[in-house]
């Protein structure tokens, strides 16, 4: 079998038109050498698809960061609690062991009405 001879054709020049219409897929050089063309595919095609799962993680992360934010706000508003429940039985104690009692009635605010003529009087 005889190798095909190729003739050094002169090739036009590659413009800028060629590239966006892909034009240029279609050139000699270009034909010989597409395995690389299609390995430098797979590999972009591979790398925006893990970028997109590393968009949906930090996503995911950003989510969970707000759910703990709630979580130890929460917290702490029950310890805050705790510690004023604790501190309500402490001085109960210390008011029992004093003996004194606490109000089973609240206290009456008591009112005094001056008459103005009863002012002028005096």
């Amino acid at each position: 079998m005889a190798k095909r001879t190729t003739t050094n054709r002169p090739q036009k020049r590659l413009t800028f038109i060629d590239i966006i219409k892909g034009n240029f897929l279609n050139r000699d050089e270009i034909k010989v050498h597409y395995k690389y063309f299609l390995l430098l595919f797979i590999l972009m095609m591979a790398m925006i698809y893990s970028n997109h799962l590393v968009n949906k993680k930090i996503k995911i992360v950003n989510a969970l960061k707000e759910e703990t934010e709630e979580y130890k706000s929460r917290n702490a508003y029950a310890q805050s609690k705790l510690i004023k429940v604790k501190m309500e039985s402490q001085l109960g104690k210390e008011v029992a062991r004093d003996s004194l009692m606490t109000l089973e009635n609240h206290p009456h605010k008591l009112l005094i009405k001056l008459d103005s003529t009863d002012a002028k009087a005096k």
